[in-house]
Order: C-alpha cells, then structure tokens, then sequence
C-alpha cells in the first residue's frame, strides 16, 4: 500500500517550513492543504484538537502533531534517505538540544524584537544577538551543526532565517555585521533545493 501523507500547514510558518524541508529531503509525495488559521478547517480541529495549530502531517490517516515531532518521525519512518538526526545516542541528544533552543530562545526572541517597541526591543535585540554569537560558537568552523551534512539542527534553525528581514527592519540592525557566521551558514543551506524552494520571500512574511 502507497504511503498517503497530508500537511496541514500555512505558507509563512516557520514551524511548518520545517516539516516541507524534511519531506524535501526525503523526497516523499505528499499533498498540501493550506489553512486559513482564522477560519480552522474540521479537518485541522478533528486532527490536532489539543492545540488546533498547525503544521499537522497526516500519515495514512493518522495525525503527527509539533513541527520538531513531526521531523523526527519522519525520520524515523523513512529511514533509507538522507538522515536528518545522528545515528548515535549521544549526537542525537545534543542536536535535540539545540533544536529546543531555537524553539525557546531564538524563536521567542526573535518574534519580541519586531513585536516590541523602545527598551523592551532593545532588550530583546540584545538577547537576539547574544543567542545567536551561541549558536556560532556551537556551528564553530563545521558547514553545518551536524557536522560535513544538513541535519536537524540546521533544519530547525534554517526556517528562522524567513524573519530576519523583520527583525533588520524593526530593531534598524544589521545581522551579518554582528553575526556573519550565521549568515555564511544560511547561503551554504540556501545552496539546498529543499531550503531554497521551502523558504519565502522574506519581505512578504
């Protein structure tokens, strides 16, 4: 029996570019509904009624819920091609660790610098920088932060790069002069069709 996969997704979510970039990389078909988060299709409520948020993959009839869940089960179900997590224990915690990062530190931040105004986003901004000079430090010299291939921690860092437009923007800062290794980063990832083709005009999110 084919594998019947569904995303229930919206185009400028960085959580569900995620999910596109991993089915890009494994080269799994899937068909693509697009919700209007105002208006929350049956279908998305029937599939993820604790949160009712998308992305929501659907895999032969059977809902996966949270964008990094999600990655990890597709993953693991489609195992023979281009593995996103480590094979050993150890490397596989660490990347979780710094994907739940991104979540809780560089997502947060990221939306109170372009949602806030005077010292809070001056706060906020400082913060933005500082977890990414982390972030840096733990890339260190690798092309990417599994090492010579893309892998989770990319996957789930890449997608935050959508919103660096409004960050420039609202915070009036310059993200490769005080970050440049981050920015040398995203082009190598940029580089990768899935990445490329996944990410939007950043001006239009």
């Amino acid at each position: 029996m084919a594998d019947e996969v569904v995303l229930l997704d919206f185009w400028p979510s960085m959580f569900g570019m995620r999910v596109r970039i991993a089915l890009a990389e494994k080269g799994i078909k899937y068909e693509y509904k697009e919700e209007d988060l105002k208006n929350k299709s049956p279908l998305l409520l029937q599939m993820n009624p604790i949160h009712k948020k998308i992305p929501v993959l659907i895999h032969n009839g059977k809902p996966v819920c949270e964008s990094l869940i999600i990655v990890q089960y597709i993953d693991e179900v489609w195992k023979d091609k281009s593995p996103l997590l480590p094979s050993h224990p150890y490397q596989r915690a660490q990347a979780r660790f710094w994907a739940d990062f991104v979540d809780k530190k560089v997502y947060v931040v990221s939306r109170k610098v372009w949602t806030t105004k005077g010292e809070e986003m001056e706060a906020a901004k400082k913060e933005f920088f500082e977890n990414y000079k982390i972030l840096e430090g733990e890339l260190g010299d690798k092309p990417y932060f599994g090492g010579e291939t893309f892998g989770y921690v990319d996957l789930a860092l890449v997608t935050c790069y959508s919103w660096f437009y409004a960050v420039e923007t609202s915070g009036e800062c310059s993200i490769e002069a005080e970050c440049p290794k981050i920015i040398a980063w995203v082009k190598r990832c940029l580089q990768k069709e899935s990445v490329a083709k996944t990410l939007p005009d950043q001006k239009k999110v």
